[in-house]
C-alpha cells in the first residue's frame, strides 16, 4: 500500500485532515505542539463507481482503494538542522510515496498561529526550505564521497546527475521540477529525496472562504497552477461536522454550500492520483472491488494484482470501459452492443475498466 504524508507547520490541522481521511473520529485532537511521534492510519478513496456497481450486483461485499496516511508532527523553521521535531521525522518522510502540504488559512484565537501570523504561502515557504535543505544535505554527502571514492570513472553519472540537482536546489527549486529520464530516476530512487516526490496542497480555510472571491485563497490558487501541483480547499472544521451526518443530511449540507462532494473525499483522491495510480474493478455478486495499479500497468500486471496465479496462468482479459457498461445499464447489454472487449496481457490498462480475467492454473 502507497503512503501518504501529511506535512506542515504545527497547528495546522493535520490531525484533523488525519482522522477524517481514516474515519478515526473527527474529534480535534489536543492543541499540541509537542507531539513526538508520527500517526498512521489508512484512507479509503472514495469512488461512485463502485456505488453504482453495487446497486447492479447486490454484492456481500464492497471494498475501495485505499491509501496509508501519515500525519507527521508539525515541522518548524531549523528542522533540517534539527530544531523542532528535527530530523528524525524528515527522515520518515523519505520512506513515503507523496507528500501533502497543510496550510493553515483559517482564523482561530484558540489556536494562535506558530510564526504569529495567517499566511499560507509562508508557511509553504518555510516547510519546503527545510524538505530542500534536508535533501540538499544528503546530495552533498554523497557527492563528496563520489569525490573523494575509487570507482570516479563507474559513478561519472550519477555525479553529474547529483550536481544537476544540488544546482536546483541551491536555487531553491525542488528536484520534482527538473525533467528527469527513467534511468536518471531510477539513480535517485534510493536517497528517497523529500523534493522530489508527487505534493498535492491543502488548503485549510474558514468556513467563509469556502466561496466568494476570497484573496487568500484566490493566491494559492495562482501559485498551484504556477507550480502544476495539485490544490484541495476545504475547511477541516466544516469537514467535521459533515462527517457526523447521515446519508440524506450530508447531501443536504454539501448542497446548500454549493458543492457535489466533501474536500476529504476530493483530497483522498488527489493524493491517490498524484501518485500515478489508477484503479481498475470487478463485480459480481461476491464482491464489487477497485483494484489499484500504477498508470501504464498492463493487463498482465493487473491480473497479478488480485493473484499471482490469473497473471501466470493469463489467457485474457473481458474489458469493459465503466461509463460504456453504465450507458447500457448492464453486462449482458453491454455485450449485446460490443462494447465488452477481449484483450492480450499487454494491453494497457485505463481507469475505470470493469475486468473479468479469463486464465487457467
Amino acid at each position: 500500500m502507497l503512503t501518504a504524508a501529511l506535512v506542515g507547520l504545527p497547528l495546522s490541522g493535520r490531525s484533523t485532515v488525519l482522522n477524517l481521511l481514516t474515519g478515526a473520529g473527527v474529534e480535534v485532537r489536543a492543541f499540541a505542539t509537542g507531539r513526538a511521534e508520527t500517526e498512521r492510519g489508512v484512507a479509503n478513496v472514495p469512488d461512485r463507481r463502485l456505488t453504482y456497481l453495487a446497486d447492479m450486483y447486490h454484492p456481500r461485499k464492497v471494498t475501495p482503494a485505499q491509501l496509508e496516511v501519515v500525519e507527521v508532527p508539525g515541522l518548524v523553521r531549523g528542522s533540517s538542522e534539527g530544531a523542532g521535531v528535527g530530523n528524525r521525522f524528515l527522515a520518515e518522510i523519505r520512506t513515503v510515496d507523496a507528500v501533502v502540504h497543510v496550510l493553515r488559512a483559517f482564523t482561530d484565537a484558540r489556536v494562535p498561529h506558530p510564526e504569529g501570523r495567517i499566511d499560507p504561502l509562508a508557511d509553504l515557504e518555510t516547510v519546503e526550505l527545510e524538505l530542500l535543505m534536508s535533501d540538499l544535505g544528503v546530495l552533498e554527502r554523497r557527492l563528496e564521497r563520489l569525490t573523494t571514492g575509487k570507482r570516479k570513472a563507474a559513478d561519472e553519472a550519477e555525479r553529474r546527475l547529483l550536481e544537476r540537482c544540488v544546482a536546483a536546489l541551491g536555487e531553491g527549486r525542488s528536484v520534482r521540477s527538473l525533467d528527469l529520464g527513467a534511468e536518471e530516476r531510477s539513480l535517485l530512487a534510493g536517497f528517497g529525496l523529500l523534493t522530489e516526490k508527487p505534493a498535492v496542497w491543502l488548503l485549510n480555510v474558514d468556513e467563509g472562504q469556502l466561496t466568494g472571491d476570497d484573496p487568500v485563497r484566490r493566491r494559492v490558487q495562482e501559485a498551484a497552477a504556477r507550480a502544476g501541483v495539485p490544490l484541495v480547499v476545504l475547511s477541516a472544521k466544516i469537514e467535521s461536522e459533515i462527517a457526523q451526518l447521515g446519508p440524506e443530511e450530508r447531501a443536504l449540507f454539501l448542497s446548500d454550500l454549493g458543492v457535489e462532494e466533501s474536500g476529504i473525499d476530493r483530497l483522498a483522491r488527489a493524493a491517490y492520483s498524484a501518485l500515478g495510480l489508477i484503479s481498475f474493478l470487478t463485480a459480481g455478486p461476491d464482491e464489487v472491488r477497485a483494484w489499484t495499479i500504477r498508470r501504464g500497468a498492463t493487463a498482465q500486471e493487473a491480473a497479478g494484482r488480485i493473484h499471482s496465479d490469473i497473471a501466470r496462468g493469463f489467457i485474457r482479459a473481458e474489458v469493459v470501459a465503466f461509463e460504456d457498461l453504465r450507458a447500457a445499464g448492464s453486462m449482458a447489454r453491454a455485450r449485446e452492443l460490443g462494447r465488452v472487449r477481449l484483450e492480450g496481457k499487454e494491453y494497457v490498462m485505463a481507469d475505470g475498466d470493469v475486468v473479468n480475467f479469463r486464465f487457467h492454473v
